[in-house]
C-alpha cells in the first residue's frame, strides 16, 4: 500500500540559520519530511539564538516567507531579550504568540507539530489544530515548568507554577507528545498527560567527521602539542553556571597546572559577564572562541582533549543538553559537572563516553580533569565508547525516520478514531 504523504505545519520559534541549540533539529525534521514527499510549512521566529539578539540580516524582518530545502519557512516577529528574566521571557513569549496567530490564515493542514521550550510554540499548535480539526503532536526538547523553577532567571520562581499549569493544558490537550529523554515522562504524567500519549524519540548527532588533522587544527588555534584543551561548547546562559568553569581555571592557574587550558566556545547571555570574571582574575588558561561553521566546530571539538559540560546545581529533569550529541560523536572523552539524577547525567552514563562530577564544585572538578589528563588511555577508552554510541543510536537518519513514525502514526490512528473524519468535515 502507498504511504500517504501529508501535509505538515510545524511551529516553534527556533529555526535554522541558528547554528546550535532547538533550531537545527527542527529544521532537520522539517527537511527530512520534505525529503519523503510531504508537504511542509513552518512557522517560526527570527533567529537569534545562542546570542539572544537577531542575526544582522533579519534586524528588519517583521513578516517573511522562504522556500528553504522544500521547506515553506514563514517568519515572524518578535521581541528578543538581550537579559533574561520573567518579564522579559513573558514578552519574549507573548510576542511569538501574537504573530504566530497569522498560521489560522495559512491552509488546512493533516496535523499541527508544535516544538517546545517556547509555550507560544505549543498553544498556537494546539490553536491551528483545534481551528482545522487536526491532530497536534508536541515535541518536548524541555520541560517549561521545571526550567523556569531551575535556570535561575529573575523572578522565575513566580511564574513556574502558572507556566506548568499551561505546560500541562496543551500536552493534555494534545493528540501525542515525543519526549527525547526518558526523564521527561514522570513531570508530563504529573500534570495529567496520559501515560499512552507519551513516546520516547531521540535528537541526534549534528557533527560530522573533523575534516583537517588535529595537528593542524591545534596550530591553527594556538594549543601547544602538550597542551590539554578542556573545552565547553554552546550556550552560555544561566542554566549552564559557566563560572564554575571559570573557577576550575583559576584554581588550576593558582595550582600552576601549566598543562591545561580552559576553552568557552559559543555565544549566550552570559558571555560578557564570564568575559569579566576571567578578566578580573587576570586568567592566562582561559580563552573564549566565537560560534563556528559547521565543519571548524567539527574539527575543534576533535582537537580538545576533554569535553566539559556544566549545569547549575539544580538543574535536573528540565533539559537534555543538546550538545551532548556532538561531544559524544567527536570521540573525546566528556566530563559532566551536573547533578547526578539529570537527564544529562543518565545520557552520558548510559553513552559510557564520560564522567559525572557534582555541579557547582570546581575543586572536583579540576581534580577529575587532572586525572583524565595524566591516562591518556582512560581518555581513549571514554572517547571510543562515546562515538560507538552515537554512531548506532544518534545518527540523524535513524532519529529523523523515528520521528516520521511517530507523526504518521498519529495521524492514522486519528483517522481510525470513531467520528474523527466527521467531526473535521464538519469543521
Amino acid at each position: 500500500m502507498t504511504e500517504r504523504k501529508l501535509r505538515i505545519l510545524i511551529i516553534g520559534i527556533n529555526y535554522e540559520p541558528e547554528k546550535t541549540g532547538i533550531g537545527p533539529y527542527t529544521a532537520g525534521l522539517a527537511r527530512h519530511l520534505a525529503s519523503r514527499g510531504h508537504s511542509v510549512e513552518v512557522v517560526t521566529g527570527l533567529p537569534s539564538y545562542p546570542e539572544w539578539r537577531v542575526h544582522e540580516s533579519f534586524r528588519r524582518v517583521l513578516w517573511k516567507t522562504e522556500l528553504i530545502d522544500g521547506v515553506r519557512v514563514h517568519r515572524r516577529f518578535h521581541y528578543v531579550p538581550r537579559r533574561q528574566s520573567a518579564i522579559s521571557r513573558l514578552a519574549y513569549e507573548g510576542s511569538f504568540l501574537l504573530s504566530g496567530l497569522s498560521s489560522l490564515l495559512l491552509h488546512r493542514p493533516d496535523m499541527v507539530v508544535g516544538v517546545i521550550p517556547t509555550l507560544s510554540g505549543g498553544v498556537l499548535a494546539r490553536l491551528v489544530a483545534r481551528r482545522f480539526g487536526v491532530s497536534c503532536c508536541l515535541i518536548f526538547q524541555d520541560l517549561m515548568g521545571p526550567a523556569a523553577a531551575q535556570a535561575g532567571i529573575s523572578g522565575a520562581n513566580r511564574v513556574a507554577a502558572l507556566v506548568g499549569s499551561i505546560e500541562g493544558w496543551v500536552a493534555r490537550n494534545s493528540s501525542a507528545v515525543g519526549i527525547i529523554a526518558a526523564g521527561f515522562r514522570g513531570h508530563l504524567e504529573s500534570l495529567g498527560v496520559s501515560a499512552e500519549k507519551i513516546h520516547r524519540v531521540r535528537n541526534w548527532s549534528r557533527v560530522t567527521s573533523s575534516s583537517e588533522d588535529q595537528p593542524v587544527t591545534r596550530k591553527r588555534l594556538g594549543w601547544g602539542v602538550d597542551t590539554v584543551v578542556c573545552l565547553h561548547a554552546g550556550n552560555m546562559g544561566h542554566k549552564q553556571g559557566l563560572e564554575n568553569i571559570v573557577e576550575c581555571a583559576r584554581l588550576a592557574q593558582d595550582r600552576g597546572e601549566a598543562h591545561l587550558r580552559f576553552v568557552l566556545l559559543g555565544e549566550g547571555n552570559q558571555r560578557c559577564h564570564l568575559e569579566k570574571l576571567v578578566a578580573g582574575y587576570g586568567l592566562l588558561n582561559l580563552e573564549f572562541l566565537p560560534l563556528q561553521a559547521e565543519d571548524d566546530f567539527a574539527n575543534v571539538l576533535a582537537a580538545a582533549d576533554i569535553l566539559l559540560l556544566n549545569q547549575r546545581t539544580g538543574v535536573a529533569e528540565m533539559a537534555l543538553p543538546s550538545k551532548l550529541t556532538a561531544y559524544l560523536a567527536a570521540g573525546r572523552p566528556v566530563v559532566a559537572a551536573v547533578e547526578r539524577d539529570s537527564e544529562t547525567a543518565h545520557q552520558v552514563l548510559e553513552s559510557g563516553g564520560g564522567i559525572i562530577v557534582e555541579p557547582s564544585q570546581s575543586s572536583a572538578l579540576l581534580e577529575m580533569i587532572c586525572h583524565l589528563a595524566s591516562d591518556q588511555a582512560i581518555r581513549g577508552s571514554l572517547g571510543k565508547r562515546g562515538k560507538v554510541f552515537a554512531n548506532s543510536k544518534l545518527s540523524e537518519y535513524s532519529a529523523t525516520r523515528e520521528l516520521e513514525r511517530f507523526l504518521t502514526a498519529t495521524v492514522a490512528s486519528a483517522s481510525d478514531t470513531p467520528g474523527t473524519e466527521a467531526r473535521v468535515r464538519a469543521r
